[in-house]
């Protein structure tokens, strides 16, 4: 039986995780398949799924996550927007999911798809808040689903203020949510001031910091701009003199995002999830290392 995640946390044992996105194409889900049946022999205590703008793989979605928690027994987090689909959509999506047993879902707003021109615009019978998608999947689960909430240690990219963000965070936890899981980010005392700050606002659930290895500075740069990240000096300085060597830039992203993750764990972090971008390296390696230098003890 797959597991809550609330549960797994509640351990208190680091929980390292990974995402990963539907392919659009036979040969990518294939190749994907290769790929977690090797993350799979690491035993992460559970694997992610994304969800795309306005639910554009939906059901892309829910085969995937399904099929990874049947095939290679590891418990699965469906990730589930609120974009352009109505609560009727979202209630039946959710029954569905619960019925498969999968027991996590991560509730988000979304990404605005074109058509809405980058804005999010509320639906005739949609919801408008991630909190609100957080109360339906509580009103039809129950206990029965672990849900977990998007977090953003640089502030949301629509939200005026940090402090707005942190009390939109609270509300979150208010209405269900078990946990966070961060944007990424990369420094590292940016997480630490957001654990400060949203604890300051009442937050206590556990808060999760999402670590992408860079693996291509040319497209880390397009794709921060566009969620609102921000990249650090000191990523600037590692990968902008080697960004046309995708070699060097493999190893220095290997090491960034190792030490990154370490040292989110020396701060206190409950875990570290990691976004593989459908690949094996380099958060095989790092998921290894990252074992290797920590105690054995303190993994399960």
């Amino acid at each position: 039986m797959a597991e809550k995640i609330k549960d797994i946390l509640a351990t208190g044992q680091p929980v390292l995780s990974f995402e990963v996105y539907p392919p659009k194409t036979a040969k990518g889900l294939a190749d994907l398949y290769e790929t977690l049946a090797v993350l799979a022999e690491l035993e992460p205590d559970y694997i992610s799924v994304t969800y795309g703008a306005g639910g554009s793989s939906r059901a892309n979605t829910f085969e995937l996550a399904s099929e990874i928690q049947n095939r290679f027994g590891i418990t699965t987090m469906h990730h589930l927007t609120l974009v352009n689909q109505t609560r009727a959509e979202l209630a039946d999506i959710i029954k569905r999911i619960g019925d498969a047993g999968i027991r996590n879902i991560l509730a988000l707003r979304g990404d605005p798809p074109r058509e809405m021109g980058g804005k999010f615009r509320k639906i005739d019978g949609g919801l408008e808040y991630s909190y609100e998608l957080v109360d339906l999947i509580r009103e039809i689960a129950g206990g029965y689903m672990s849900v977990a909430v998007a977090g953003f240690p640089e502030g949301h990219v629509d939200c005026p203020s940090k402090a707005l963000d942190s009390r939109h965070l609270k509300m979150k936890q208010d209405h269900g949510a078990d946990f966070v899981v961060t944007q990424l980010f990369f420094d590292n005392a940016v997480y630490s001031e957001y654990l400060a700050r949203t604890r300051e606002a009442g937050v206590t659930i556990p808060i999760v910091p999402g670590v992408l290895p860079v693996t291509d500075y040319d497209k880390l740069l397009s794709f921060c701009d566009m969620c609102g990240a921000y990249i650090c000096d000191d990523v600037h300085k590692a990968f902008g003199p080697i960004r046309g060597d995708r070699e060097a830039t493999a190893r220095e992203g290997l090491e960034y995002a190792l030490k990154q993750s370490d040292d989110l764990l020396s701060r206190g972090a409950p875990g570290v999830h990691f976004y593989c971008l459908n690949k094996v390296e380099p958060v095989r390696t790092i998921h290894q290392r990252l074992k290797e230098t920590r105690t054995t003890a303190a993994f399960k």
